[in-house]
């Protein structure tokens, strides 16, 4: 269970062709809005690629998932990709109910997403 010291992001890193932000916790309501400003403030650089690591998210409800599909608009508007990478179970059910697992790009680790 996350402790509700942890943050939010993990970590970001660059990697040749991409960004990677890693996530941790759980992504509900109250932190949707802290991680649209972090991630908007990396879509500011325009990665050629985004990769949203969510191997430490264990909760996400459907303001997160708001949340990722106002990036990945944002993405796409710059013709960037932005792929989703990592996520459990109980994550991907989420993505899954909603069928936003057919409208994001979504792999088991960072280097797939870095190669696809």
């Amino acid at each position: 269970m996350a402790e509700a010291s942890q943050p939010l992001v993990k970590g970001i890193q660059e990697h040749d062709g991409g960004l990677v932000v890693s996530l941790a916790g759980e992504i509900d309501y109250n932190q949707s809005h802290k991680l649209l400003e972090v991630l908007n403030s990396q879509v500011e650089k325009r990665p050629a690629r985004l990769i949203i690591d969510l191997a430490d998210v264990e909760y996400m409800d459907s303001s997160g998932l708001g949340t990722l599909v106002k990036v990945f608009q944002q993405v796409n508007g710059y013709k960037g990709k932005m792929a989703l990478v990592a996520m459990n179970d109980r994550v991907r059910n989420a993505f899954e109910i909603t069928r936003l697992d057919q409208f994001f790009s979504i792999h088991l680790t960072v280097d797939e997403a870095l190669q696809a």
